[in-house]
């Protein structure tokens, strides 16, 4: 497997090889459209002078294009019967019309520059063939000669070739190096975070990155650090699922098996007998509500796919679930006052929200003692509706109330356990409110009653 600075380094090439050929396209298109012409101009105005000059001394002709071409131009005379020379460095091709050579020596101007064909990766700046040249007429002792020249582009710019070739290679040479000491700047928190996932699946959460960085290294880090605390608390509350499911499981059994010992093994009165199995039976119940709210929980995780939404009256629904918990209203003399106005409508599913009601107040009616009383009231507003459950009990400790909706957590254990209630209640309310997108909060005053405000959206 090829390593990040393998990657960065053969990314850096292609970049730059890249980079070099759109350059050198870019630069040629540039070259046809506006520097071919001006090029060609240029080398038609200096042909004109030469042969002015020629026209004046023509026994000169030789020497002078001699000079001429060691200066840095190629140069070919012709009369168009046999009589040809060249000057300066040899041209790559011959590839010159018979026509173009006609035109020059019936007084025309050849323009092989201009008309150089468009090549995409071809630049007829370094194309040294007699075609890509400039023609004139010259008259030497009463004939005309086609005098034909390009700039001898080795000659002229030799030095410069090397030294810009040197300028391309060592910016090369130097881009990649310096692009691999900066990669480790970037690479090594990367790597770091690499190790750290590694940490991460063996069970340590306990990372340290260089999260005070300002780019989005320092940003992903400190995602990275946050994630690794949620996950060592996901960890420590699955643990601490496991064993308060374990205990609530291991304690009804205990119980159990030992009254199933007695009742198996020894001769006991029938009131004794009626006793014991008592126990035994409200054991299973409990067994039987833990399993039962344990799947309901497990089923609420899967999310709200399952979920059955709709517009609905809540004072009916209210005063159903009032009407299942009236006997144990009546049992402890509870007083249960109902403010909800009918026109208050709730978006949800309704099998769910029942559960929160009945959670909600059967909590209330659990905790609070006899002679207390119960407001149940209800407002609807363009953000959604507000349920409050108020009693008028002993309300509850401060220090308890962060935890209420905790998985197993109990005020008062001893008083829970006997109960039969299994601590899931509010940690089902909670999730199913959270599911429409509501929120739960406790409100309490130790002596002055305990306030349950539920808020859900509407549609």
């Amino acid at each position: 497997m090829k390593s990040l600075y393998v990657r960065v380094l053969f990314m850096t090439l292609a970049v730059i090889l890249l980079s070099s050929m759109l350059g050198f396209l870019l630069s040629n298109i540039y070259y046809h459209v506006k520097l071919k012409p001006f090029n060609d101009t240029k080398l038609i105005g200096i042909a004109t002078q030469m042969t002015q000059f020629l026209e004046q001394d023509p026994a000169e002709m030789d020497r002078y294009l001699d000079n001429a071409a060691a200066l840095g131009y190629e140069i070919y005379v012709t009369d168009g019967r046999g009589d040809q020379r060249f000057y300066g460095r040899a041209f790559r091709e011959h590839d010159l019309a018979t026509t173009a050579v006609a035109e020059v020596l019936q007084g025309g101007a050849y323009h092989g520059v201009s008309q150089f064909p468009n090549k995409l990766y071809i630049s007829g700046f370094f194309e040294n063939t007699l075609s890509n040249t400039v023609g004139v007429p010259v008259v030497r002792g009463g004939h005309t000669y086609a005098l034909f020249i390009r700039p001898d582009v080795l000659l002229q710019f030799g030095e410069l070739r090397t030294f810009f070739a040197l300028i391309f290679a060592l910016t090369i040479a130097i881009s990649v190096l310096c692009f691999l000491l900066s990669t480790r700047y970037l690479v090594k928190p990367i790597t770091r975070l690499s190790e750290a996932t590694k940490r991460i699946a063996q069970g340590n959460y306990n990372l340290k990155l260089p999260d005070k960085r300002k780019d989005e290294i320092g940003q992903l880090a400190g995602h990275f650090m946050t994630m690794s605390r949620e996950l060592e608390r996901i960890e420590e509350a699955r643990q601490q699922f496991v064993a308060n499911v374990s205990h609530e499981i291991q304690s009804p059994l205990t119980s159990m098996q030992g009254f199933a010992h007695i009742l198996a093994e020894r001769e006991l009165p029938s009131e004794e007998r009626e006793h014991y199995a008592k126990i035994i039976e409200m054991e299973t119940k409990h067994l039987s509500m833990l399993g039962k709210q344990l799947l309901t929980l497990s089923s609420l995780e899967q999310g709200i796919e399952a979920m059955n939404k709709a517009v609905y009256p809540l004072r009916a629904q209210l005063r159903q679930a009032v009407q299942v918990m009236q006997w144990q209203l009546d049992e402890k003399e509870l007083f249960l006052k109902l403010a909800v106005p009918e026109t208050v409508t709730v978006y949800g599913d309704e099998v769910l929200l029942m559960q929160v009601w009945m959670n909600v107040i059967g909590n209330a009616i659990q905790h609070i003692p006899a002679g207390s009383s119960i407001e149940i009231s209800a407002e609807s507003g363009k953000a959604g509706s507000v349920v409050e459950i108020r009693d008028t009990g002993e309300g509850i400790s401060p220090e308890h109330v962060p935890f209420l909706f905790d998985r197993f957590y109990r005020v008062d254990r001893a008083r829970e356990r006997a109960s039969g209630r299994t601590g899931l209640g509010l940690a089902i309310v909670k999730k199913i409110v959270g599911l429409h997108g509501g929120d739960i909060t406790v409100h309490s005053i130790l002596g002055g009653g305990t306030t349950f405000r539920i808020e859900l959206p509407q549609l």
